[in-house]
């Protein structure tokens, strides 16, 4: 994908076809543990009790959702440019508390300092402009705003790499071919896990967007990270 355009149409399309069989790819690929890691995310968010909260890249809204859960009156906009994968979000019970956008995450329709934190799950290995996508977010966080994100992460050098790869590159493409019918999807997906950042490179990018207090932990034999910084 040479093409930035051509990139986010591609993305955008293949969201869409497994748009319907997404959460259950995400608890079969995970093992169930992505539900845990959404709660650290949102503990993570250090939401006040009715602040606003921007979930981009919110997909079907599960962070969205547990932030809901743990927040009270939490006011949460849940955005993406992925429609298929939000319509599927909507039809979830509780759906109607969040305000679902249609959004771009490098043009964000939000005024500045807006939110009092900016969550998202396995956005920055989507986009092709990482600095641009947090520079968004920083402007549309409140001062002392924590941003946080949850991707996934190069597994690292030693003994379970090769375990890790077998199954990013045969056994995922396979559960998705089965699942969803879309195994290009699912080689899509891990590819794009094997080729991203390592914990370090994003923390350094996030620091050098101006975050303050850059920290990771690694989740899932180190194939997992959540990311978080707290704007000045």
């Amino acid at each position: 994908m040479t093409h930035s355009t051509d990139h986010a149409v591609y993305v955008q399309d293949m969201f869409g076809r497994i748009a319907a069989r997404y959460d259950l790819m995400n608890r079969l690929m995970t093992f169930n543990q992505d539900r845990a890691w959404r709660r650290f995310v949102v503990g993570k968010a250090a939401l006040p009790p009715g602040g606003w909260l921007l979930d981009i890249a919110t997909g079907t809204g599960d962070i969205a959702f547990e932030a809901r859960r743990q927040v009270r009156d939490l006011h949460v906009v849940a955005a993406d440019f992925a429609l298929p994968m939000m319509r599927v979000g909507q039809q979830r019970p509780g759906a109607d508390a969040l305000a679902w956008q249609a959004a771009d995450t490098l043009r964000l329709p939000y005024a500045d300092s807006a939110f009092d934190a900016v969550t998202s799950g396995y956005l920055f290995r989507n986009v092709t402009d990482i600095p641009g996508a947090l520079a968004e977010q920083m402007r549309v966080l409140k001062p002392g705003g924590h941003l946080v994100t949850l991707d996934t992460t190069p597994p690292r050098r030693n003994l379970l790499r090769p375990f890790i790869q077998i199954h990013l590159k045969y056994i995922i493409p396979t559960l998705g071919r089965i699942i969803s019918g879309e195994a290009d999807a699912y080689k899509y997906l891990p590819e794009s896990t094997l080729g991203f950042k390592t914990p370090e490179e994003l923390a350094t990018l996030m620091r050098e967007a101006g975050l303050q207090y850059v920290g990771y932990q690694r989740f899932m034999f180190g194939t997992m990270a959540v990311h978080w910084g707290i704007k000045p």
